[in-house]
């Protein structure tokens, strides 16, 4: 190949790719936010030779100072507005659910304050963010301490009006608890159509109660009494260790979940994994809900987190399954829970958790999913009472 020659798509590296992917990508959306910064945060001094910077910071740089929204994101302050955009972060802070050790109520500032680190662009995926859609940070649900369910339906409503306003719902957590309100408020908005969801773990977290409370041992239990969202298409990838309650596990026995180990994944593949999931999660559905536990990741990975189990999965085998997962569901909405900022080791977690989010909006953004044109058929336009079927 002679210089300058470019090589083919199949003997090209990934980095050749990129190369070439990034020459495709505009600077509108860069230039916009230029253009606000200086009228918003005045020119700089004249000593300043570089004129894009501003006298006061606003934007994606300096990345350790501003106000830190995930990524920087506008702060819409009356969520009414929330359907303008296409991705809209939503922080829970709600530790109530918690068995051990609590903190994650801190994990919505914890993930906020890390994410200012990252630029929207990633040089892999070829995809830059703020070029190719509108993201918007509406805050934190107003959550209850000490009372679950009081919580619970705060946490319903919040959902139910950023996942009917066609704003695709991304929910910093917060503990495990809160997988049975957001889901809950997707249902609300479904109508007739249904949810699986995908759930990575090292916990199955479906037994009815714990400590006589629906705590963070226990949204999938109530989760999948709402008929919008069958037992059968709950697929749970990670699960195992020493942290695993049996009457948990006799739930999932009875109810038929799916389960895969970190040994089941490793033994069978990850692509061979990515299609068991989608497989069950996709029977008879018409969108899929992710629920990523941070500490299905390996402990030694992620140690800021409620209750780290070591033995998970490696970082790069999660975004892989996450990934390929994305690109290939209708993916309804995302959330990232049990980072606990109190017990994390230079924000590791966090960080970690960013990287979750992010690259969950770069592959919606690569399978055509986002930016939307439209509504989704699943998100049915009138909110509805859910309803729940007792398990026989």
């Amino acid at each position: 190949m002679t210089q300058g020659e470019r090589p083919s798509e199949q003997n090209s590296t990934e980095a050749q790719r990129a190369l070439e992917k990034e020459t495709q990508l505009s600077f509108t959306g860069w230039q916009q936010e230029v253009s606000r910064g200086l009228e918003f945060g005045l020119e700089a001094a004249e000593s300043i030779r570089d004129r894009t910077i501003s006298t006061f910071s606003r934007g994606e740089l300096p990345h350790y100072a501003g106000i830190n929204t995930f990524l920087k994101a506008p702060y819409i302050e009356d969520v009414r507005k929330v359907g303008e955009y296409d991705v809209a972060i939503v922080g829970v802070p709600h530790d109530s659910g918690t068995t051990y050790r609590p903190g994650t109520r801190f994990g919505p500032q914890g993930i906020r304050r890390i994410s200012a680190l990252y630029t929207p662009y990633n040089f892999e995926l070829g995809v830059d963010l703020r070029e190719q859609i509108t993201l918007c940070d509406v805050g934190d649900v107003f959550t209850i301490p000490g009372n679950n369910e009081k919580s619970f339906d705060q946490i319903s409503k919040g959902i139910a009006h950023i996942f009917g306003s066609g704003a695709f719902p991304i929910i910093l957590g917060g503990d495990h608890s809160i997988g049975f309100p957001t889901v809950r408020g997707v249902c609300r908005h479904l109508g007739d159509k249904k949810v699986g969801i995908i759930h990575f773990d090292r916990h199955v977290d479906t037994q009815e109660t714990d400590l006589d409370e629906r705590m963070h041992t226990c949204p999938w239990f109530h989760a999948t009494n709402i008929k919008n969202a069958p037992a059968k298409n709950l697929v749970q990838l990670g699960i195992g260790g020493w942290q695993v309650p049996r009457a948990g596990v006799k739930v999932c026995r009875d109810r038929a979940t799916n389960i895969l180990t970190v040994t089941d994944i490793t033994e069978m593949g990850l692509d061979t994994a990515v299609e068991f999931a989608l497989e069950r999660a996709l029977d008879g559905t018409d969108c899929v809900y992710i629920s990523f536990d941070i500490d299905c990741i390996d402990a030694g990975f992620v140690p800021g987190t409620g209750w780290p189990e070591p033995g998970g999965l490696l970082p790069r085998e999660a975004l892989y399954l996450l990934g390929k997962i994305v690109q290939k569901a209708p993916v309804c909405g995302l959330e990232v829970v049990e980072v606990s900022p109190p017990y994390d080791v230079s924000d590791m977690t966090a960080l970690m958790a960013t990287r979750v989010i992010c690259d969950t909006m770069a592959h919606l953004v690569i399978s055509g999913q986002l930016p939307r044109k439209e509504k989704p058929a699943y998100i049915h336009p009138e909110a509805t009472p859910e309803v729940i079927s007792e398990w026989q």
